[in-house]
């Protein structure tokens, strides 16, 4: 018999240790963390420790993403509500600068809007591209990745060359009518791999916002 029959009967008789407790005792196997032999009971016991600190581990975790969570939840409901309370388009693109450069710690914040009639001289006024609004009408999410290359780049004026890493943010419903840009200096900051979910809310806002002001 080898130790793969070994391991096979015990599978098959899971009852075998109950009736024979004293084995727990007289077999020694390596302690996980030394060269010393110890107990199979004992060896247990560490498992289980082991198991318990790795779920409480896990369970912390999960705790401070909540945490998270709850934080940016709360930035967005404030972001929200400052946007639903301004009069006009100055005022939502104002508190659109505002609570994201203070809120959510966003340094480079671009929006442009088209097809809707703005003051003469608003920025986000400004002309763009058939080419960048085609790939806006594309999107239909938020996309988030590296600033190098992209096609947006150009929106961030001098501070481009800080700008690491992008969030894109389509504006509209039925159709994109504009663009939420976001600049980072971290270049993790905004991944391709990142959860979106936020980003799409604070866009969708941002629509509502518009919608009724233009």
């Amino acid at each position: 018999m080898n130790a793969d029959d070994v391991a096979r009967f015990l599978k098959a008789n899971p009852g075998f240790i109950d009736q024979h407790p004293d084995l727990l005792e007289a077999i020694c196997v390596p302690h996980p963390h030394g060269g010393r032999a110890i107990p199979l009971s004992e060896r247990q016991l560490i498992t289980l420790r082991e198991k318990s600190k790795l779920l409480e581990s896990k369970l912390l975790e999960l705790i401070r993403f909540g945490e998270d969570n709850d934080a940016i939840s709360e930035k967005v409901h404030r972001l929200s509500v400052a946007l639903l309370g301004a009069r006009d388009f100055a005022g939502v693109a104002h508190a659109l600068y505002f609570h994201l450069r203070e809120d959510f710690s966003v340094p480079h914040v671009a929006l442009r809007v088209w097809g809707r009639p703005l003051l003469d001289g608003a920025p986000e006024g400004a002309p763009i591209s058939d080419a960048q609004r085609t790939r806006v009408e594309s999107m239909g999410a938020p996309q988030c990745g590296p600033a190098a290359d992209n096609a947006f780049g150009d929106w961030f004026g001098d501070a481009r060359g800080h700008v690491r890493s992008l969030a894109l943010i389509p504006l509209g419903a039925a159709a994109a009518f504009g663009l939420l840009a976001l600049g980072s200096d971290d270049a993790q900051r905004f991944y391709p791999e990142m959860g979106t979910l936020y980003l799409r809310r604070i866009g969708e806002t941002m629509t509502a916002a518009l919608a009724s002001r233009l």
